[in-house]
């Protein structure tokens, strides 16, 4: 964003498609990325059968759940790297992406500890079923060799869009992606479900060693951990955290619950829950370029520049998820049968397919405004809607079903109610324009 120095408080300023795609275009590259490699991997895996499966799912759950509630790592990162950024101090939007990192390694070695430790009792929690629980466990144990270097890629990609860098992070995630994808079928071909772990673990090294490569060639200020910049990370972090772990509630529960209505219901949800993971991501790229671009504009104390792009990006958005929502609607039939040819799991995924598709196109605004929210630092507001959202919306409506017997179709009813909830309150905020006001305070 090119924005003359001296810009006043509610100046206006043009915001182009070329500066929002600009950004978003190779965000959506990186995002698209894992989520695509993750739903080879779940093809590959569903040829050996329902069981392997069905345990890659609880294992693959668990595992997202307990890096995810570290996401402040990039979008807390981005948004005080772009606020930096936006005010003219780039060295010091670089110097929070060490920090970050540091924050990374440190949290990550202790959440691999726990899990290397624990895996046997979350996968039979998460299961209900001593065998798939047995398999899931040595495939998480695996790929918690990854989960430092999954969250020093997610500080590496905050502070790098902080600084309005978007390609660095696509060419980095390629390299890690590419050998992942093409290692896939020859590792689980002889080595089974945990050989799908070892090539994750492969992917994501090689990706952590060339962020933390270019963190090297950037930063030219002390390396040293502080805590007086990481004890302010985490406060923004503390409400992101408390916001993905409501998001991690929601999930967990809703594989629980699938697993309670047996094994094919616990695989057609492992099925959608990836392909609900793509659109969601893929759908952020655009959320990214909001961030990116609030922040900055912030930075400046530029309110004008910070609702033009929130309006953009939402119209964009929205767009998007009705494209994607049309795709999904048409290919109803065919999607589903490239990941399993079991007719039990089609079968399962059959109903709910309609109320994914209902969410993608709510989806498409809710993360666009997210983006813009994040961008302006609005996390105790993003907390406190997404708890709502689950204790109000997704809860009720995911154990109900559980009373009720209503399969799989009633836990999706349950998430769409989450996003219903969002929607309306995201919605809300954006037009009431505080996140504006509370976030050129914060700059």
């Amino acid at each position: 964003m090119t924005v003359p120095r001296g810009d006043r408080l509610d100046e206006p300023v043009e915001v182009g498609a070329r500066q929002i795609l600009g950004l978003a275009l190779p965000a959506l590259a990186v995002l698209a990325a894992m989520p695509l490699y993750l739903l080879l991997d779940t093809a590959v895996v569903g040829r050996l059968g329902g069981l392997e499966l069905a345990a890659l799912g609880a294992a693959t759950t668990i595992q997202a759940q307990v890096t995810t509630q570290l996401t402040f790592l990039s979008y807390g990162t981005t948004a005080r790297s772009a606020r930096l950024f936006g005010a003219g101090d780039r060295r010091g939007a670089v110097a929070e992406g060490v920090q970050a990192t540091w924050v990374a390694l440190f949290t990550g070695l202790g959440i691999a500890a726990v899990i290397l430790i624990c895996a046997p009792v979350f996968t039979l929690w998460l299961s209900g079923d001593d065998i798939v629980a047995s398999e899931s466990a040595r495939w998480l144990r695996t790929a918690a060799i990854a989960i430092p270097f999954i969250l020093i890629i997610m500080a590496g990609n905050g502070w790098l869009r902080g600084i309005q860098n978007t390609r660095l992070p696509l060419y980095f995630t390629l390299a890690g992606v590419v050998p992942g994808a093409v290692l896939i079928p020859y590792m689980v071909g002889h080595f089974g479900l945990v050989g799908s772990a070892w090539a994750n673990v492969i992917a994501e090294a090689i990706t952590a060693s060339l962020f933390l490569i270019a963190l090297v060639r950037h930063h030219s200020g002390d390396w040293r951990p502080r805590w007086s910049v990481m004890s302010k990370q985490l406060i923004l972090g503390r409400d992101l955290i408390l916001r993905s772990l409501s998001f991690q509630v929601a999930f967990l529960s809703a594989a629980a619950v699938a697993a309670r209505f047996g094994t094919a219901s616990l695989a057609a949800h492992q099925v959608m829950l990836q392909l609900w993971n793509f659109i969601t991501l893929v759908l952020d790229s655009l959320a990214i370029a909001a961030q990116t671009l609030t922040g900055a504009a912030l930075g400046r104390s530029s309110t004008a520049v910070a609702r033009k792009v929130g309006i953009r990006v939402i119209s964009y958005s929205l767009v998007f998820a009705l494209v994607l929502g049309a795709v999904f609607a048409t290919l109803h039939s065919i999607i589903p049968r490239i990941f399993t040819s079991d007719p039990e799991v089609l079968a399962a995924i059959a109903e709910p397919w309609w109320i994914m598709i209902a969410m993608i196109i709510a989806g498409g605004v809710v993360f666009a405004i997210d983006g813009v929210l994040l961008g302006a630092s609005d996390a105790v507001f993003l907390r406190n809607a997404s708890i709502i959202a689950v204790l109000g919306g997704f809860l009720p409506g995911v154990w109900l079903s559980y009373v009720l017997d209503a399969g799989l179709t009633g836990v999706w009813f349950g998430l769409l109610a989450f996003i219903i909830i969002r929607l309306l309150a995201v919605v809300w905020r954006f037009l009431s324009m505080r996140w504006a006001r509370s976030g050129a305070r914060l700059g």
